[in-house]
């Protein structure tokens, strides 16, 4: 959090030295929707786990209570049994002296009363445990329910984006070791395309080339209504030594992500809702900065594709 405080100033301090009135407020509102898209997915990842391990700690609570029920009813059952068998034999005994002894008859009749009214307890005790048992019987299947339905809506999304990789790589096939990777991680899918591929040194302006991957990658975005798309730009930690139209590596990052997104709007088939642009700058390198070749993979735009979580959030409200 100090971290991100720290950049906000960073950036307010840049941008407001450095920028005009105008092109501060459409950075400043830019940043401020990332900055609501990341939290909104921070808390609907975090309400999603959350909700899952706790559907998970209560079925594993209804199953040790249901478990315990089991052995009661069982041990009742048994107790049940043996005072059944006890009477059955004084019934035989009873039978017996019946024939010689009116005191026995009238001993053995006390002792039959009382072990019926033992027995009838034990009835009583053993049918309310039968219903508590199928009461948390109906509990542990509601949960049961409710973990599956939850993991199936986790497995269907990561199927989804699984798919949603597939495409990209077929669509990107032609552009293979010309500085492109898909990837495939934490439920999300990042593309990422080098500058070599899209961008002169110093420039934002994309080449035809690199017009041509985000093209085919906006075909595919077209097709997949429900992903959030964030585009990304990145660079290396050298100054930016360019003319006055740039104030520096974070407004050529932010310059480079809004041509992209500005190419992917010329799809109509994609929602410019789905769409937000940002500049990283030099802060968010995935190789070390001290050689060319690590330089070259830092200058790069990341599109990270993320599956809209309204349905998980409707499968919450709803349990």
């Amino acid at each position: 959090m100090k971290k991100q405080i720290l950049l906000l100033v960073i950036i307010t301090f840049v941008l407001t030295n450095c920028v005009s009135p105008k092109i501060y407020k459409e950075l400043e509102g830019k940043y401020s929707n990332l900055k609501q898209e990341n939290r909104k997915l921070s808390e609907e990842n975090e309400d999603l786990l959350s909700a899952k391990t706790t559907a998970e700690n209560e079925l594993k609570q209804l199953q040790i209570a249901y478990d315990e029920a089991i052995a009661d009813r069982d041990k009742l059952q048994g107790d049940y049994n043996a005072a059944k068998a006890n009477f059955d034999n004084l019934k035989g005994s009873y039978d017996a002296l019946e024939k010689n002894s009116s005191a026995s008859i009238a001993e053995n009749s006390k002792k039959n009363r009382e072990l019926l009214a033992q027995l009838e307890a034990k009835e009583q005790a053993l049918a309310d445990e039968n219903a508590r048992l199928v009461r948390l019987k109906k509990e542990l299947e509601d949960r049961s329910n409710r973990v599956a339905e939850l993991e199936k809506v986790i497995s269907d999304k990561d199927a989804a984006m699984t798919a949603l990789k597939d495409a990209i790589s077929r669509a990107l096939t032609d552009f293979e070791g010309k500085g492109l990777t898909v990837e495939q991680r934490d439920g999300k899918v990042y593309v990422s395309m080098e500058n070599k591929l899209l961008f002169n040194s110093g420039s934002w302006a994309v080449g035809t080339e690199g017009r041509r991957a985000v093209q085919q990658l906006g075909t595919v975005l077209g097709k997949n209504p429900d992903i959030a798309v964030l585009i990304e730009g990145h660079t290396d930690n050298v100054p930016y030594q360019g003319n006055g139209q740039i104030s520096g590596n974070w407004d050529l990052s932010t310059k480079r992500a809004t041509a992209i997104v500005n190419i992917l709007r010329e799809n109509a088939a994609i929602n410019p809702e789905n769409l937000t642009a940002a500049g990283r700058g030099e802060y968010a390198p995935v190789a070390t900065n001290d050689t060319a070749e690590g330089k070259a993979k830092n200058r790069r735009i990341e599109v990270i594709l993320t599956p809209k979580l309204d349905e998980l959030s409707k499968l919450l409200k709803e349990n």
